[in-house]
């Protein structure tokens, strides 16, 4: 049995694995779905003073408070610089950090992973980006039908200080195992990647940005394959 630590992108919660989990389950596997802080169902704790620190704290206490050592801990979209942080402080308790259509840090030692200024829509309070059409066409143009009335209801906004705080990793990150699923229609070239060598095994799903929405067999297929 393996068991998978599953931390969500922007706009996202919990509730974004709900197709996989089963999926993972009934091969025998435990899933773990974290939702951070002031998103999802804890979108009333959202405030401008919550940043990346908080997101690192809630996915440590998520493994402290449920005892999780050897797992999988798997980052989708910004929450890639979210469970590299995390990885970075616990490595002896992740098996596998595998990055879905997420960030990927670079390997060195100052801060890095801000994304404030890349001209997100914000909302009339100046400290949330909302989830719009334009950037849910642009990069999940897969996500049809019901999907996407599925996802727009539940998206929250996405807080600022979550898109603009970095994170500084240690030498400690050399020792933990990385591995990616990239998706061709998530909005990164992934040909262009792909030349740059990754560091680990990855998988290539035909999706948007959203693959465990849009292709949830697809997504838990390839998570096995690497995990």
């Amino acid at each position: 049995m393996t068991t998978f630590v599953l931390v969500p992108g922007a706009w996202m919660g919990g509730w974004v694995w709900g197709k996989i989990t089963p999926m993972l389950e009934k091969r025998g596997h435990r899933a773990v779905a974290v939702t951070l802080t002031g998103m999802g169902e804890r979108v009333h704790l959202a405030s401008p003073e919550i940043g990346i620190d908080t997101a690192i704290q809630d996915v440590l206490n998520v493994i402290e408070y449920n005892d999780l050592d050897d797992f999988v801990l798997v980052g989708h979209s910004f929450a890639g610089k979210v469970v590299a942080a995390v990885a970075d402080r616990v490595p002896d308790k992740v098996s596998t950090l595998l990055f879905l259509d997420a960030y990927r840090p670079a390997n060195v030692r100052t801060p890095q992973g801000d994304f404030s200024a890349e001209g997100w829509p914000t909302m009339v309070d100046g400290w949330r980006i909302p989830l719009t059409d334009e950037i849910l066409g642009s990069v999940g143009k897969d996500v049809q039908g019901a999907n996407r009335e599925w996802m727009l209801s539940k998206a929250t906004p996405w807080l600022m200080r979550y898109a603009g705080g970095t994170v500084t990793l240690s030498d400690r990150w050399n020792s933990v195992k990385k591995v990616y699923v990239l998706c061709t229609g998530g909005g990164d070239d992934v040909e262009v990647i792909l030349k740059q060598k990754l560091d680990g095994e990855h998988r290539v799903i035909e999706s948007g940005h959203w693959p465990m929405v849009t292709k949830p067999a697809e997504t838990v297929q390839a998570m096995l394959e690497l995990a």
